[in-house]
């Protein structure tokens, strides 16, 4: 809600300042669309030249995480607690082999059953499939797994900030090609200089909203929509390095009470459940998990 609003504030604010200064805004109407092509349709060429398709993907949906916030709200960091303390539970208490019924097939897992919004993110069910597959397979060395899942976090981190970095890319040309647009327009009017000063005055007014365009669109638009979508990126990496802390306790030996502990403290604040909540949350865990071993 608040980048809507911010959207159209900055539309407003612009244009109050400038009318109240006595501006008119038709000549900035009427300059605005070839001023906007070539602007605009440069500074598109642009993200289209430094970045492959995957990339301009992930800009088409970044832009969409713009004004519906990261994807993981305060239940989903709930459920993953209680999701990761059963399975490092059914390790500590049942072995391997119990383990792998769960994360062979996760689709078919009573434990990832109750927690659909994860199994819905594939990418993230295979992450924690994929690792706890290592350690049935006697991959249990606390740090070395530890880094093999820093490596992977980092690297699907990396691969998500591509759309904001592309985006700040695009702000950054956005005053040059203001200036391209504007030089254009003296360029033409130059070519007219016979003509009255009514004439050039208005020439040169219309080269100089490509000037105007150029920082506009890069300092109140562009620019804050690429912040906007690596604050998300950076919200939603919290998940990841989540599952990362509870599992690294977990080869660490401690109970998974204190494993899901650890992973809790680096939750997000406002997202993040008090202890007593935490507490009460995997109680019910285990219980609905019993009802449905039973």
């Amino acid at each position: 809600m608040w980048q809507g609003i911010g959207l159209v504030g900055v539309f407003v604010v612009v244009w109050l300042g400038y009318t109240i200064s006595g501006g008119k805004f038709g000549v900035i109407l009427q300059a605005a669309g070839p001023e906007l092509l070539v602007i605009g349709g440069a500074g598109t060429m642009t993200l289209l030249i430094s970045n492959d398709t995957s990339t301009v993907k992930k800009v088409w949906d970044g832009l969409r995480k713009v004004f519906s916030g990261p994807k993981w709200k305060k239940t989903d960091y709930a459920d993953a607690l209680c999701l990761m303390f059963l399975l490092v539970r059914v390790a500590r208490q049942e072995g391997n082999v119990a383990l792998e019924r769960h994360i062979e097939n996760p689709e078919k897992s009573a434990i990832f059953a109750h927690y659909p919004h994860f199994l819905a993110d594939k990418d993230l069910t295979a992450f924690i499939s994929d690792v706890f597959r290592s350690i049935t397979l006697n991959f249990t060395d606390a740090y070395k797994v530890g880094e093999m899942m820093e490596t992977e976090v980092a690297k699907r981190y990396q691969e998500q900030l591509r759309a904001a970095k592309a985006l700040s890319t695009v702000a950054d040309a956005f005053p040059a090609l203001g200036i391209v647009a504007a030089v254009l327009g003296i360029i033409k009017a130059m070519g007219a200089i016979s003509e009255s000063p009514q004439v050039l005055g208005h020439m040169i007014s219309s080269a100089l909203v490509g000037t105007f365009l150029g920082v506009f669109l890069s300092y109140a638009l562009v620019g804050p929509l690429a912040g906007r979508i690596r604050n998300v990126v950076d919200e939603e990496n919290a998940m990841p390095n989540l599952i990362r802390q509870i599992i690294t306790s977990h080869l660490d030996n401690l109970v998974p009470q204190l494993a899901v502990e650890v992973g809790r403290k680096s939750i997000p604040s406002k997202f993040q459940p008090s202890f007593n909540e935490m507490d009460g949350m995997l109680k019910e865990a285990a219980k609905v998990a019993r009802k449905g071993e039973g």
